[in-house]
C-alpha cells in the first residue's frame, strides 16, 4: 500500500507564511518580482532563517515526526513514502504556478524563471565569480517572456540564435538546473537516514511537461528546472541523482494522449517515454500516475498501453501505478464497472507478458500493480 496526496494544492503551515511576510525572499520571485509562496525557495535551503532553521532541517523534523507518529506501520501497511520536493510535491521550480498546470487549456505558457530572489540571485553571482565571469551573475536571462505561448517570439528560447544555445545560456540554465539537482539530493539524504530501516521505499515526483516539448530549447521545461532540450538529455541527471540514493521515481502523464494535446509542439507521450528510458537505465522503481481525472475507456486504454512501456531495467527493476485524484464519480455504476475492468487488466500479468517476451524473452517480469491512494503522506509543501 503507498499513501500519497489526494489533493494538488496544500499551503504551507502558517507559521511559516508568517516568516515569508517578515522576509519575503524566503518565496521563490520572478524577473517581475512576483512571489510564490507554494513552497520555499530552494535558495536557502541551508540557511537558519526559520525561526533558527534551515529548511531543510524543517523539512527533515517533519520526516522524522512522521515516522515516530506511524513507526508500527512502516513497511508493512505504509511500504513507499514521497517525499515533496517543491511545488505540488515535485521536484521543479514554480514557473507556472500549480493552480495553471492543473487547468486544462492553461498550461502552454513558457514560464518564468524563478532566480530573482536574494539568496538565489547570491548563489548565481558566486558561481559567476567563481567561473570567473562576474558579469553573467547580475539578474537573470533577459528576453525570456514567459507569458506567450510560441517561443520563436522571444529572444532567449528561439530555435535559431536564441539565447539558451549560447555560453551565456548555457552557463545559467547549468546552474539554474543545478540547484534544482542539489536541492533534490538534499531531501533524498535525509529522508534516506530517517526512513533507514523502516522497510519503506523512498520515492520523488518529476513534472510531467510537455507543452513545449517538440521545439528545440523546450522552454517551458528549462523555466521548470529541467534542462532538457533537443541537444541534452535533463532527465536522466534526475534519475541518477534518485539512484544515488536508490529512491523511486515518480511521473504522470500515462493516461494523456499526442493525438489529444492543445498544440502541435506538446508530447506528453514523448516526455513519458524520455523519462522512462533515464528511469530504465538507471533501473529506477517506476510509479505512473495519471494526470487528469477520465474514466473513460481512452483514457484507461492510454494508461495500459503507457505502463507497458516499462518493463524494468536490466535487474528488473518494479513498476507500480498510483490512480489519482478519485472523486465520487467514480461510484457511479458504469464508471466504476469501466474501472475495475482497468484495475484487472493492470494486475493481470499476461496484459504485459506477450511484449515482454517479444522485447526480452529470458527477462523476468517486472512486478505491476494499480495502488488505490487513500490518503496523504509525507510530501511536505
Amino acid at each position: 500500500m503507498k499513501l500519497k496526496d489526494l489533493y494538488p494544492r496544500v499551503p504551507l503551515p502558517q507559521w511559516v507564511l508568517e516568516e515569508m511576510e517578515k522576509m519575503p525572499d524566503l518565496s521563490y520571485t520572478d524577473r517581475y518580482q512576483r512571489r510564490n509562496k507554494e513552497y520555499i525557495s530552494l535558495g536557502c535551503d541551508i540557511l537558519p532563517l526559520l525561526k533558527g532553521r534551515s529548511p531543510i532541517q524543517a523539512y527533515s523534523d517533519f520526516m522524522r515526526s512522521f515516522r515516530d507518529a506511524f513507526k508500527d506501520y512502516l513497511g508493512a501497511i505504509v511500504t513507499e513514502v514521497q517525499v515533496g520536493m517543491g511545488p505540488g510535491g515535485e521536484l521543479r521550480y514554480p514557473s507556472c504556478p500549480t493552480e495553471k498546470l492543473n487547468k486544462p487549456g492553461s498550461s502552454s505558457e513558457l514560464g518564468e524563471f524563478q532566480c530573482y530572489d536574494k539568496f538565489m540571485q547570491a548563489s548565481l553571482n558566486a558561481r559567476a565569480r567563481i567561473l570567473g565571469i562576474q558579469e553573467w551573475g547580475d539578474g537573470g536571462p533577459a528576453g525570456t517572456d514567459g507569458t506567450r505561448r510560441n517561443p520563436e517570439e522571444t529572444n532567449f528560447f528561439r530555435a535559431d540564435g536564441g539565447c539558451w544555445n549560447t555560453p551565456y545560456g548555457r552557463f545559467f540554465l547549468e546552474w539554474y538546473s543545478g540547484m534544482l539537482l542539489l536541492h533534490g539530493e538534499r531531501l533524498c539524504a535525509v529522508a534516506g537516514a530517517i526512513f533507514s530501516g523502516t522497510g519503506v521505499t523512498i520515492s520523488g515526483k518529476v513534472s510531467g511537461i510537455h507543452w513545449h516539448y517538440y521545439t528545440c530549447s523546450h522552454p517551458s521545461e528549462l523555466t521548470a528546472g529541467y534542462y532538457n532540450t533537443l541537444l541534452r538529455d535533463g532527465y536522466l541527471p534526475i534519475a541518477q541523482m534518485f539512484s544515488r540514493h536508490k529512491a523511486a521515481l515518480c511521473c504522470s502523464c500515462f493516461d494523456l494522449r499526442d493525438a489529444e494535446r492543445s498544440n502541435s509542439q506538446s508530447s506528453p507521450e514523448g516526455t513519458l517515454r524520455q523519462l522512462m528510458a533515464a528511469a530504465k537505465i538507471c533501473n529506477l522503481p517506476l510509479n505512473g500516475e495519471n494526470s487528469v481525472t477520465r474514466l473513460n475507456d481512452t483514457s484507461l486504454s492510454q494508461v495500459i498501453r503507457s505502463s507497458r512501456l516499462y518493463s524494468g531495467g536490466t535487474s528488473g527493476a518494479s513498476f507500480s501505478f498510483n490512480y489519482v485524484r478519485m472523486n465520487k464519480s467514480l461510484f457511479e455504476f458504469h464508471n466504476w464497472n469501466r474501472f475495475t475492468k482497468f484495475v484487472r487488466k493492470m494486475s493481470d500479468a499476461r496484459t504485459f507478458l506477450a511484449r515482454l517476451n517479444f522485447r526480452r524473452r529470458h527477462q523476468r517480469l517486472s512486478s505491476m500493480s494499480v495502488v488505490w491512494v487513500v490518503s496523504r503522506a509525507c510530501a511536505y509543501t
